[in-house]
């Protein structure tokens, strides 16, 4: 396997103060609107923001790429263990969040309801590595010797390598996504 480094300049500068989570789920943007408790029909279609300032807690965005769904939350839903197992019964999820400005991020790839793997920024693997991931993070680690922020590339190749979409700025930028309100999810 070989993995190329993935230029994420764009997002660390345009949205490095802001937090977010892109959270990659194989299944329809209607499926996964309706398991986060939306309305698909409620949803308007909008471009990927330019301006993290102005989507700050505001509406979630999905789209979908191939047999995937992209969803882009600006908080922390992707980091709820309890929507992002939900989300992922009978199906995979891949989920990513990062608030630069405090050098928070964590990463989940969860398989038919369980987590199979977690990494939380300075807290590190939260879950052992499972074998299918072996050959990739050691493939991370060659390319990112100095161990960088999740979000400065190594969340981006996992997911790839988890999902096989390669989340560059041209591809949200050049995809419509469609954008509503789901309610607050439960605490549990």
């Amino acid at each position: 396997m070989t993995m190329r480094p993935l230029d994420i300049s764009w997002l660390c500068g345009e949205y490095a103060e802001e937090c977010y989570s892109f959270i990659y789920v194989r299944a329809t943007p209607e499926q996964v609107v309706a398991r986060l408790g939306g309305r698909w029909e409620d949803f308007t279609p909008g471009p990927f923001p330019d301006d993290a300032d102005h989507y700050s807690r505001g509406p979630l965005g999905v789209t979908s790429f191939g047999d995937w769904t992209f969803v882009f939350d600006p908080d922390w839903l992707g980091t709820d263990e309890d929507v992002i197992t939900r989300l992922s019964e009978g199906t995979r999820l891949v989920s990513q969040a990062a608030l630069g400005i405090k050098c928070l991020d964590y990463f989940y790839w969860c398989e038919d309801g369980e987590i199979r793997f977690a990494w939380g920024g300075d807290e590190g693997y939260l879950t052992e590595v499972p074998d299918e991931l072996a050959d990739a993070m050691t493939e991370i680690d060659r390319l990112f010797p100095s161990s960088p922020r999740l979000y400065e590339g190594p969340a981006f190749l996992l997911a790839e390598h988890l999902t096989g979409i390669r989340a560059t700025e041209s591809l949200l930028k050049g995809s419509t996504f469609m954008w509503g309100v789901i309610p607050e999810p439960a605490k549990s």
